[in-house]
């Protein structure tokens, strides 16, 4: 109650002041006893009905197994039946016949498509036709274990399904095969068929359930290999690594009991397990809930349950509370008085603020009031102070000649104007956002934090260079000079003074290109050739040199030496125009071809060269034949007339021997040479032991 000497309340202010947390408190004690005899018959009622739905839910998810149980075994059964169709169409002759047989499996019999790999094999175990995802492949490329189910149809002369086959999830598959046999009864042959795991004619991703909040369903082989699963990365996992299901396993292997076709259900802490098996296949289905999950239907009855219990005490508990509340009002009015004060610091300034009513009260109520008038007048001087700070602060941003920027743990607090315009950003966009937004690729963000790492780690300050990029994604060069705002502690936040260079960097940059870059093609030139190439044999030779294993290549690379056929004729004929446009489509087409295992270098007129670091002897005659194919593939047309080309390539493994770039492009040359004596648009390989010492001979006109 009020005491006798509290004042007139003000006329806007309320006349009743709602109770604070201890107050509450308090009221929670007195009406302890009527929540607890109601919470004691709403759980009794609660645990009663739980264990009704708990027995319903098990005989439903039993049922549910049992269901998919037999949807799979229908599948299992249909591809057998597909695969009868096949067999069925296959004759002794086409056996004899693989023509016959390769146009049958991919375009006469339309039931191959089922399945994502076909084999038929003779009698003697002959692969006749491997069929891959509609291409042909080698009877060597025959995975062993499809080799051994092929095998065992044949001795068993009866069709089998293979245990699970797999390297690796995409490649899990499982294989039907059928046998072939002659009008005597004898076996002729055997037609397999494969369906990958996830394939829709076996356990497409799409096969589910009805969902339950983390319940999770199986499909797993006798042996424990999950074959399928509610989470696709446990598949072909192992069961024993399932919570819930592994006990129930290992209790069941330890039975030794058989693929059943029934379902049965186990509950185990926390979880209710159901299985079902398939006897053909030797496959198992299990549904693993939680078994706090399945009582979600009963939730509703039971909120019903407790809103019942509650109002049955609701009257009395009001009563109590109005009650204590009335009494503990000087109190709840000094906490409106505080809360009146918290809320004009965030909103008002003190000049517009209004008076805050407080409490007149004696004792531990009166004390308190004290103590937070202080702090409101306190409060108010330094918000006038920071006001007048904030102000001079913004002032320095917004007129400074460089971009000022302070960020702490990777978000940028503070972003002065020039800084904005830099980064093409208006005032306010880049407030609050994290400073990653400011560079290409996260590569690129790592590197530069890295970098500010140890400079500040070093001179507890970062002076340097950096790339960053605009709003409209074009790139902007900045020296950033950065400072912690606590001396040698970033921690507490980051000054960071930037200065566009952008125009500085793009003219150096484009007179090193020039230096490096020819002029028509784009490509390195030869000096850049001789350079790059150069430090990439010092690298060769600076590094340990492993011993090979027997008949692997040795070398650490391929150079390409490669000289255009025909190129005069079109010179002559078209004009050096038509020429210098030959060179840039050559060009164009080696650094495409090239781009993510080499690079490419004009080395004069119409010759090229191609290196391709770290690339194998074979790796690098296919590219090689590639580049010659696409070169002789274009039939260029100037002056209403086409012209032929081809191109001569010689190769040389970067072995041992080739210490410098002169020996390096004098095998390559001599590869080359080799490539047009023998009749051009070819490709000759030469190691660097069989080029000789004597000079090249002349090549006659190109």
């Amino acid at each position: 109650m009020t005491p006798p000497d509290h004042p007139a309340l003000p006329p806007d202010a309320p006349g009743w002041f709602v109770p604070g947390s201890l107050v509450l408190r308090l009221i929670l004690v007195a009406v302890l006893a009527v929540a607890l005899s109601g919470t004691v018959a709403a759980w009794l009622v609660t645990r009663a009905s739980g264990q009704e739905a708990m027995r319903r839910v098990v005989a439903q998810q039993t049922d549910e197994v049992e269901v998919v149980a037999r949807l799979l075994a229908s599948k299992i059964e249909q591809s057998q039946k597909v695969l009868r169709t096949v067999s069925a169409g296959i004759t002794p002759a086409m056996l004899e016949s693989p023509s016959t047989l390769e146009w049958l499996l991919q375009q006469g019999l339309p039931a191959v498509q089922f399945f994502d790999a076909m084999q038929v094999a003779r009698a003697n175990g002959e692969l006749r036709m491997n069929l891959r995802g509609g291409r042909m492949e080698k009877a060597a490329d025959l995975d062993p274990a499809e080799r051994d189910a092929l095998r065992r149809t044949l001795v068993d002369g009866k069709p089998l399904v293979s245990e699970l086959i797999a390297a690796r999830t995409s490649d899990a598959r499982v294989m039907f095969t059928m046998p072939l046999h002659r009008e005597d009864g004898s076996v002729l042959g055997v037609v397999a068929g494969a369906l990958r795991l996830q394939s829709q004619g076996l356990l497409p991703p799409s096969m589910t359930l009805p969902a339950r909040d983390g319940s999770r369903l199986i499909v797993f082989t006798r042996d424990g290999t999950i074959l399928s699963h509610t989470d696709p990365a446990r598949i072909l996992g192992k069961v024993q690594d399932e919570t819930g299901l592994a006990p129930v396993y290992m209790r069941w292997l330890d039975q030794a009991q058989p693929v059943a076709g029934r379902g049965a259900t186990h509950q185990e802490p926390g979880h209710i397990v159901s299985m079902a098996g398939m006897p053909l296949p030797q496959w198992i289905v299990a549904r693993v809930s939680p078994s706090q999950a399945l009582l979600g239907p009963l939730q509703g009855a039971q909120r019903e349950a407790w809103w019942l219990a509650a109002a049955s005490m609701a009257l009395c508990m009001l009563l109590v509370a109005v009650a204590m509340a009335w009494m503990a009002q000087p109190l709840a009015h000094l906490r409106h008085s505080a809360l009146q004060m918290l809320r004009r610091d965030v909103r008002q300034p003190l000049p517009q603020a209004p008076d805050i009513d407080w409490p007149r009260a004696g004792g531990e109520v009166g004390e308190l009031v004290q103590v937070f008038q202080g702090l409101a007048q306190q409060g108010s001087r330094e918000q006038i102070h920071k006001a007048t700070l904030d102000g001079q602060f913004q002032a320095v941003l917004d007129n400074a000649s460089v971009g000022i920027v302070i960020s702490r743990h990777g978000i940028l607090e503070v972003v002065g104007r020039q800084a904005c315009v830099m980064l093409g950003y208006t005032p306010g966009e880049l407030q609050g956002r994290p400073a990653r937004a400011l560079y290409a690729s996260d590569a690129d963000y790592h590197h530069i934090g890295e970098r500010v790492q140890a400079e500040f780690a070093a001179h507890g300050a970062f002076d340097g260079d950096v790339c960053f990029m605009r709003k409209d994604g074009s790139p902007v060069w900045a020296r950033v000079q950065g400072r912690g705002v606590q001396p040698d502690e970033m921690a507490g936040g980051t000054v960071w003074i930037l200065e566009d260079i952008t125009a500085v960097r793009e003219a150096q940059a484009q007179h090193a290109w020039e230096r490096t870059h020819d002029g028509l093609t784009q490509l390195y030139n030869r000096t850049a050739f001789d350079d790059r190439l150069g430090l990439l044999l010092a690298e060769r030779s600076a590094r340990p040199r492993e011993p090979q294993a027997s008949g692997e290549a040795p070398g650490d690379g391929v150079v390409l030496f490669l000289d255009l056929d025909h190129f005069t004729v079109v010179n002559d004929i078209a004009g050096h125009d038509a020429g210098d446009d030959v060179l840039r489509h050559v060009a164009r087409l080696l650094e495409s071809q090239v781009r993510q295992v080499g690079w490419a270098a004009r080395l004069g007129g119409d010759e090229f060269a191609v290196v391709l670091p770290g690339c194998a002897l074979a790796r690098g005659q296919a590219v090689a034949e590639q580049l010659r194919a696409s070169v002789q593939a274009w039939e260029p047309a100037y002056q209403g007339r086409s012209f032929t080309l081809g191109v001569s390539i010689g190769l040389v493994v970067l072995d041992a021997s080739l210490q410098d770039v002169p020996s390096v492009l004098y095998a390559a040359d001599m590869a080359c040479y080799d490539a047009k004596r023998a009749g051009r648009n070819r490709v000759e390989t030469r190691h660097a032991n069989q080029a000789t010492a004597s000079s090249r001979m002349a090549l006659g006109s190109a």
